[in-house]
Protein backbone atom coordinates (compact mmCIF):
# COMPACT_ATOMS: atom_id res chain seq x y z
CA UNK A 1 0.00 0.00 0.00
CA UNK A 2 1.26 3.08 -1.04
CA UNK A 3 1.28 5.92 1.63
CA UNK A 4 -0.87 9.46 1.79
CA UNK A 5 2.10 11.06 1.69
CA UNK A 6 3.54 9.09 -1.33
CA UNK A 7 0.60 9.04 -3.29
CA UNK A 8 0.22 12.99 -2.74
CA UNK A 9 3.43 13.78 -4.40
CA UNK A 10 2.73 11.34 -7.52
CA UNK A 11 -0.78 12.88 -7.87
CA UNK A 12 1.01 15.94 -8.33
CA UNK A 13 3.95 14.78 -10.22
CA UNK A 14 0.92 13.29 -12.37
CA UNK A 15 -0.13 17.28 -12.90
CA UNK A 16 3.51 18.52 -14.10
CA UNK A 17 4.09 15.63 -16.68
CA UNK A 18 0.69 16.50 -18.06
CA UNK A 19 1.60 20.04 -18.19
CA UNK A 20 4.68 19.62 -19.41
CA UNK A 21 2.85 17.07 -22.02
CA UNK A 22 0.77 20.68 -22.69
CA UNK A 23 4.07 22.92 -22.67
CA UNK A 24 5.49 20.83 -25.68
CA UNK A 25 2.67 20.59 -27.69
CA UNK A 26 1.75 24.23 -27.58
CA UNK A 27 6.00 24.50 -28.61
CA UNK A 28 4.88 22.46 -31.37
CA UNK A 29 2.37 24.11 -32.83
CA UNK A 30 4.18 27.48 -32.62
CA UNK A 31 7.33 26.12 -34.43
CA UNK A 32 5.08 24.71 -37.46
CA UNK A 33 3.28 28.20 -37.50
CA UNK A 34 7.14 29.71 -38.03
CA UNK A 35 6.93 26.58 -40.85
CA UNK A 36 10.06 24.84 -38.63
CA UNK A 37 8.51 21.43 -39.33
CA UNK A 38 11.38 19.40 -37.83
CA UNK A 39 11.18 21.34 -33.99
CA UNK A 40 7.59 20.76 -34.39
CA UNK A 41 8.27 17.28 -34.68
CA UNK A 42 10.81 17.00 -32.05
CA UNK A 43 8.69 18.51 -29.45
CA UNK A 44 5.70 16.64 -30.66
CA UNK A 45 7.73 13.33 -29.44
CA UNK A 46 8.35 15.38 -26.81
CA UNK A 47 5.00 15.68 -25.89
CA UNK A 48 4.52 11.62 -26.55
CA UNK A 49 7.23 11.32 -23.86
CA UNK A 50 5.56 13.25 -21.40
CA UNK A 51 2.42 11.63 -21.66
CA UNK A 52 3.87 8.27 -21.35
CA UNK A 53 5.94 9.83 -17.87
CA UNK A 54 2.54 10.56 -16.38
CA UNK A 55 0.89 7.71 -17.21
CA UNK A 56 3.56 5.79 -15.67
CA UNK A 57 2.67 7.37 -12.65
CA UNK A 58 -0.95 6.69 -13.18
CA UNK A 59 -0.13 3.27 -13.44
CA UNK A 60 2.22 3.24 -10.52
CA UNK A 61 -0.32 4.80 -7.97
CA UNK A 62 -2.78 1.97 -9.03
CA UNK A 63 -0.96 -0.83 -8.69
CA UNK A 64 0.08 0.04 -5.03
CA UNK A 65 -3.56 0.41 -4.12
CA UNK A 66 -3.67 4.11 -4.29
CA UNK A 67 -6.42 7.05 -5.34
CA UNK A 68 -5.66 8.56 -8.56
CA UNK A 69 -6.50 12.88 -8.11
CA UNK A 70 -6.12 14.37 -11.20
CA UNK A 71 -5.72 17.78 -10.94
CA UNK A 72 -6.32 21.30 -13.55
CA UNK A 73 -4.01 21.66 -15.68
CA UNK A 74 -2.93 25.31 -16.15
CA UNK A 75 -2.67 26.14 -19.82
CA UNK A 76 1.23 26.83 -21.43
CA UNK A 77 2.29 30.13 -23.01
CA UNK A 78 1.65 30.42 -26.90
CA UNK A 79 4.87 32.89 -27.94
CA UNK A 80 8.39 31.40 -27.44
CA UNK A 81 10.49 33.24 -29.57
CA UNK A 82 13.50 32.21 -31.95
CA UNK A 83 14.50 28.81 -31.69
CA UNK A 84 17.36 29.07 -29.43
CA UNK A 85 14.82 30.92 -27.48
CA UNK A 86 12.37 27.71 -27.46
CA UNK A 87 14.91 25.53 -26.62
CA UNK A 88 16.20 27.91 -23.52
CA UNK A 89 13.22 27.35 -22.20
CA UNK A 90 12.68 23.78 -22.53
CA UNK A 91 15.96 23.31 -20.51
CA UNK A 92 14.83 25.42 -18.32
CA UNK A 93 11.58 23.53 -18.03
CA UNK A 94 13.35 19.98 -17.60
CA UNK A 95 15.58 21.13 -15.01
CA UNK A 96 12.95 22.50 -12.96
CA UNK A 97 10.96 18.94 -13.79
CA UNK A 98 14.79 17.17 -12.47
CA UNK A 99 13.92 19.14 -9.22
CA UNK A 100 10.42 18.09 -9.26
CA UNK A 101 11.56 13.97 -9.70
CA UNK A 102 14.36 14.59 -7.53
CA UNK A 103 12.31 15.66 -4.59
CA UNK A 104 9.95 13.04 -5.18
CA UNK A 105 12.51 10.65 -4.37
CA UNK A 106 13.48 12.14 -1.28
CA UNK A 107 9.78 11.61 -0.61
CA UNK A 108 10.32 7.96 -1.01
CA UNK A 109 13.39 7.38 1.29
CA UNK A 110 11.95 9.63 3.67
CA UNK A 111 9.04 7.41 3.74
CA UNK A 112 11.08 4.30 3.28
CA UNK A 113 9.53 3.29 -0.01
CA UNK A 114 11.67 0.99 -1.46
CA UNK A 115 9.58 -0.16 -4.14
CA UNK A 116 9.16 3.65 -4.67
CA UNK A 117 12.56 4.45 -4.54
CA UNK A 118 13.19 1.78 -7.17
CA UNK A 119 10.58 2.84 -9.60
CA UNK A 120 11.54 6.20 -9.30
CA UNK A 121 15.29 5.24 -10.42
CA UNK A 122 13.90 5.09 -14.04
CA UNK A 123 12.84 8.70 -13.99
CA UNK A 124 15.92 10.11 -12.44
CA UNK A 125 17.96 8.60 -15.33
CA UNK A 126 15.01 9.24 -17.73
CA UNK A 127 15.93 13.05 -16.45
CA UNK A 128 19.92 12.68 -17.16
CA UNK A 129 19.16 11.88 -21.01
CA UNK A 130 16.29 14.87 -21.43
CA UNK A 131 18.81 17.10 -19.74
CA UNK A 132 21.23 16.09 -22.16
CA UNK A 133 19.20 15.93 -25.42
CA UNK A 134 18.14 19.31 -25.32
CA UNK A 135 21.41 20.73 -24.29
CA UNK A 136 22.48 19.17 -27.20
CA UNK A 137 19.96 20.67 -29.57
CA UNK A 138 20.67 24.10 -27.62
CA UNK A 139 24.13 24.23 -28.39
CA UNK A 140 23.73 23.50 -31.91
CA UNK A 141 21.70 26.49 -32.37
CA UNK A 142 24.11 28.77 -30.31
CA UNK A 143 26.64 27.25 -32.39
CA UNK A 144 24.55 28.26 -35.76
CA UNK A 145 23.47 31.76 -34.89
CA UNK A 146 21.68 33.72 -37.22
CA UNK A 147 22.82 31.14 -40.58
CA UNK A 148 19.58 30.42 -41.63
CA UNK A 149 21.18 27.47 -43.86
CA UNK A 150 22.02 25.88 -40.49
CA UNK A 151 18.78 26.19 -39.29
CA UNK A 152 17.24 24.42 -41.92
CA UNK A 153 19.82 21.57 -41.69
CA UNK A 154 19.11 21.26 -38.20
CA UNK A 155 15.45 21.36 -39.25
CA UNK A 156 15.78 18.48 -41.35
CA UNK A 157 17.87 16.29 -38.66
CA UNK A 158 14.91 16.79 -35.85
CA UNK A 159 12.00 15.98 -38.10
CA UNK A 160 13.95 12.13 -38.11
CA UNK A 161 13.18 12.04 -34.63
CA UNK A 162 10.39 9.16 -33.68
CA UNK A 163 8.73 8.77 -30.50
CA UNK A 164 9.94 5.01 -29.10
CA UNK A 165 8.36 3.84 -26.06
CA UNK A 166 10.12 2.09 -23.14
CA UNK A 167 9.83 -1.86 -23.45
CA UNK A 168 6.93 -3.41 -22.26
CA UNK A 169 9.39 -4.73 -19.00
CA UNK A 170 10.71 -1.37 -18.60
CA UNK A 171 7.50 -0.29 -16.67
Amino acid sequence: MISAKMQKTINNQIQAELYSANLYLAMSGYCMSKNLKGFANWLRVQYQEETMHALKFVDYILERGGELELKEIEAPPTEFGKPVEVFEKILAHEEHVTSLINKLYEVAVDEKDVAAQIFLQWFVTEQVEEEASVTEVLEQLRMIGDKNSGLFYLDKELAARTFQPPAANAK
